[in-house]
């Protein structure tokens, strides 16, 4: 009696940690990457790193037994590979966003994307038009956006470009890897190290359209000698370990509790960002412009209860119940972790 009672309070801190875990990193993650982005000035390169630490750190990872990936094969990564351009758009747009505007904008833009995805799935994808409660919270996130856009007194032609550019391109990942990626078979982590690995082969090209690699050459030869920055190496290494660990915590919480409560947790997480981003430094929107977040955030809340299904009734025991859960749960990881970084 006594052993059974240890390991379910083991099990219960076990879990605990794990919800924990991921709650601090999502919730710090936006507010590390515009910090990263501020004292390390190049998006590309700084992106470039994160995805070499996720891929490195899985195939580590697995090959000390800690998780399990599919292996990387030349036919998978062709058909893979338009999923992995958008996914490094998305998170090139998002990163950018972040550099010429704060997290609450990003925060505002990102809440956007049910909106855009509801009117993709109903147009391209013939699925059934919203419910009214579903159209209503879509209404409350279009207004709360809208209040916030006309009181931003940070607006600026170019942050919002990157943010219009970031909305479209993380509602077209979100499409596109329900419509096609998902039809690959890839285990979680085979989702992360693909994504990775081919968003880092892709990352040189980017920095030769952008010119990027000219503003880092001049920055290296201004920099002679001097080339160690404390800080930025600080913010740099906090973001790149940040997006591992989110995949890795968020994976694990999944299977760990409901997908309610992982959802639950991720609305709080949000919260939680905007809490952080206003207490730490003066980079955020104005008091009329954070109750116009809140209630895009509150829109959102609304809009995944009226997406969620009441519970079914079901004479089979508990545990089955529990792992269909979690196991619908560890399907829709896949579509979380492939925007880790974005969970923004």
């Amino acid at each position: 009696m006594s052993a059974i009672r240890f390991d379910s309070t083991r099990q219960y801190y076990a879990t605990s940690s794990l919800v924990i875990g991921y709650a601090l990193c999502s919730s710090l993650l936006a507010v590390i990457n515009k910090f990263a982005i501020t004292k390390f000035n190049y998006p590309g390169l700084l992106t470039a790193l994160q995805y070499l630490t996720s891929a490195l750190g899985v195939w580590v990872l697995g090959k000390f037994g800690f998780l399990h990936h599919d292996p990387f094969t030349l036919d998978i990564a062709k058909k893979f590979l338009p999923a992995a351009i958008v996914f490094y758009l998305a998170i090139f747009t998002n990163t950018n966003l972040l550099r010429h505007a704060n997290v609450d904008t990003f925060i505002v833009f990102r809440s956007l994307t049910p909106l855009l995805v509801a009117i993709a799935d109903t147009t391209f994808r013939r699925q059934p038009c919203p419910s009214k409660l579903t159209f209503m919270s879509l209404l409350i996130i279009l207004g709360g956006a809208v209040g916030y856009v006309a009181t931003d007194s940070n607006f600026t032609l170019t942050a919002y470009t990157w943010a219009l550019a970031y909305l479209v391109t993380i509602t077209t990942e979100m499409v596109y890897i329900k419509h096609m990626v998902m039809n690959l078979g890839l285990n979680t982590w085979g989702f992360v190290l693909y994504n990775n690995l081919l968003s880092l082969m892709m990352a040189p090209i980017f920095w030769v359209l952008t010119g990027e690699y000219r503003e880092v050459f001049a920055a290296l030869g201004a920099n002679a000698g001097n080339w160690f920055e404390p800080v930025a190496f600080t913010a740099v290494s906090l973001s790149c370990l940040f997006g591992l660990l989110i995949s890795f915590f968020g994976f694990a919480a999944r299977r760990a509790i409901s997908a309610t409560a992982f959802t639950v947790t991720g609305v709080v997480n949000k919260f939680l960002t905007v809490v952080i981003n206003v207490l730490i430094w003066d980079k955020h929107a104005t008091p009329f412009g954070l109750v116009c977040l809140l209630f895009t955030l509150a829109g959102g809340v609304l809009y995944q209860q009226s997406v969620t299904g009441p519970p079914r009734e079901s004479t089979t025991p508990k545990q089955t119940n529990d792992e269909n859960e979690n196991d619908d749960a560890e399907e829709n990881q896949g579509k979380s972790v492939l925007g880790k970084h974005a969970s923004i």
